[in-house]
């Protein structure tokens, strides 16, 4: 998909589709994230939706790590926050509301995630400079797309943009329906 719908941001009331027993299976956070998330890094979620993956990576980082769970939508951060609260991983789940343009995160990182959004960022030339000025200089940072929503030459050009800007491409994991990149700063 492209052009401005395929902009439009995931709304609150699809959560379900976000984290469900399918979906897990299908893209078990830890399996996918296993060689990548390790005890005590900061990692970020970025359009992190209700928390499939932020919960998971809170766990593995355990409770020297942190996870920077980030959304444009406080609704999505709410849905988080219910999920977690009164949990021995709430401490380590630091709700970021990013700003329509910008994420606005200082922290920096170990790993980053996004996971289905990064289609839905309108300026990824600002978006691939504000992740690089945040992520450790041995810091990986990794893209899924959909491939129902996302083509081939769409995502070529995505990650085209995050070269320019100045990411290492370094390995292309196999994840199921979808388009994955890991980058290197």
């Amino acid at each position: 998909m492209t052009g401005e719908r395929s902009k439009r941001v995931c709304p609150v009331r699809h959560t379900r589709s976000l984290d469900n027993v399918f979906r897990r299976w299908i893209h078990n956070p830890r399996k996918l994230l296993k060689e990548y998330v390790k005890e005590g890094m900061i990692v970020l979620d970025i359009g992190c939706g209700s928390g499939l993956y932020s919960v998971e990576m809170a766990k593995m980082v355990g409770e020297r790590g942190m996870v920077i769970a980030a959304d444009l939508q406080e609704g999505m951060l709410q849905k988080l926050k219910k999920k977690i609260q009164e949990t021995k991983i709430e401490k380590r789940i630091i709700l970021h509301r990013c700003e329509k343009d910008r994420m606005g995160i200082t922290e920096k990182i170990d790993f980053a995630l996004a996971f289905y959004m990064v289609h839905e960022v309108p300026n990824q030339e600002k978006f691939f400079k504000e992740m690089r000025s945040i992520l450790k200089p041995d810091g990986k940072f990794l893209i899924i797309e959909p491939k129902f929503h996302v083509s081939k030459e769409a995502f070529e050009e995505t990650i085209k943009r995050a070269i320019t800007i100045g990411f290492k491409p370094s390995e292309k994991p196999k994840v199921l329906l979808s388009r994955a990149m890991v980058l290197r700063r």
